[in-house]
């Protein structure tokens, strides 16, 4: 007993993010698809992105569906249907002909399936297994390992399509995001009797979504959203056209993930340490600073690069310290439910940031006018984390249930 109480969490914590290294990293590799399959099945480009833009949107409001499952049968199953649903979807995709079945698979499938095997669904059941003073560092870590996936699993989609073609690679990316399956099990979780719980959902979202600080989270996350989608689509066409090498642009994009996977676990590391609304007031802070720096600067290789490893360790420090703030306020009881919400205005950021940065182009001409925007919404996220109220919410004790 006292060797499976000791190993239990560190067990936790290493399928949990074996799973979203997986799971996040495929997601990743689908943008080496595009140029494959648009040739060879005569459609246009703009087929192929909408089913990712869908992805991305159908990802963030599935999220807080998810996430109350999650929170109410456990992590586990739900990560295991999710996993159901991704093997499904890439087994599909590989059969595609049309652009509906390519929307049904790539999209609405894949899609769903993300969003029960992402940070809020993880990070619910972390945050049940570790204790306060440890939960934000362990956060950090599972953030770590997802951001690990975006670095590994690009090559390995790469090396599949250059060997097998792109039909034959979905299908062993299928076989590898199965074995999600028993790391889910890994995750399972007891079942708490609906009767003894403190709160039910519907009286957790009422008292979170009446609680300002709550608010603030989730118009901070909408701000990473915008910020990290925004360059993770228009900083390699940006590149270009200041007269870059496409490589530059690439290589830009591979730091960030490098970088990112050291700056989720010291963002987490510090919320376990320091207050974790003032870390994400800096980090919001920290990212305005670098854009503006790098707007202002002289243009070269060396100063893409060096935007690219500090934004890169910004860019998901947010995750780990805006979940381990709402456990903090509201407890881990609803954690998966609330986070998912918050996550769901994190996509809603990265949807306008995307759509909002191709819009400003074709009025523009440039990208100067977005980079602005994303600037004043660095500031303007750091301004509004610092005020949050984050004390624990006291309740009454719940009462016991009538024989």
């Amino acid at each position: 007993m006292p060797i499976r109480t000791l190993r239990a969490p560190l067990v936790i914590l290493l399928a949990g993010g074996m799973a979203m290294t997986i799971a996040l990293g495929a997601r990743h590799a689908f943008g080496l698809y595009l140029q494959p399959m648009t040739a060879d099945l005569g459609w246009a480009r703009q087929t192929f992105a909408f089913a990712l833009a869908a992805q991305n949107l159908i990802f963030g409001i599935a999220q807080p569906f998810s996430g109350m499952l999650a929170d109410r049968f456990g992590a586990g199953r739900v990560m295991l249907g999710g996993t159901a649903l991704y093997v499904l979807g890439l087994a599909l995709m590989a059969d595609v002909s049309s652009g509906p079945g390519f929307m049904f698979s790539a999209g609405l499938l894949i899609g769903t399936a993300v969003s029960c095997i992402s940070f809020p669904i993880v990070f619910g059941v972390v945050a049940r297994t570790y204790p306060p003073e440890k939960r934000s560092v362990a956060m950090g870590i599972a953030g770590a390992a997802g951001s690990f996936g975006q670095f590994v699993m690009l090559p390995y989609g790469q090396m599949l399509i250059n060997v097998l073609g792109w039909q034959q690679s979905l299908l062993v990316l299928a076989a590898t995001v199965a074995l999600v399956a028993p790391l889910s099990m890994l995750l399972a979780e007891e079942q708490r009797p609906a009767a003894t719980a403190q709160q039910s959902i519907p009286e957790a979202l009422k008292e979170a979504l009446g609680h300002r600080g709550y608010s603030l989270l989730c118009a901070g996350y909408f701000v990473c959203g915008l910020q990290v989608m925004f360059v993770a689509v228009h900083f390699p066409a940006f590149m270009v056209d200041r007269g870059m090498k496409a490589e530059v642009g690439m290589m830009a994009l591979a730091l960030i993930g490098l970088f990112n996977i050291f700056g989720s676990y010291f963002w987490g590391w510090l919320g376990g340490r320091y207050s974790k609304k003032r870390m994400l007031s800096l980090l919001y802070f920290l990212r305005a600073v670098n854009i503006a720096a790098f707007i202002v600067l002289p243009l070269s290789a060396t100063s893409v690069y060096v935007f690219a490893a500090v934004i890169g360790f910004l860019w998901l420090g947010t995750v780990p310290l805006t979940n381990a703030l709402i456990a903090q306020i509201f407890g881990v009881r609803y954690l998966s439910t609330l986070g998912g919400i918050a996550f769901f205005w994190h996509q809603v950021g990265s949807f306008v940031g995307v759509a909002l940065g191709g819009y400003v182009f074709d009025q523009t001409g440039s990208y100067q006018v977005m980079w602005a925007i994303a600037i004043a919404a660095g500031v303007f996220a750091a301004a509004v984390n610092w005020p949050i109220d984050d004390r624990q919410i006291a309740r009454a004790a719940a009462k016991p249930v009538a024989a």
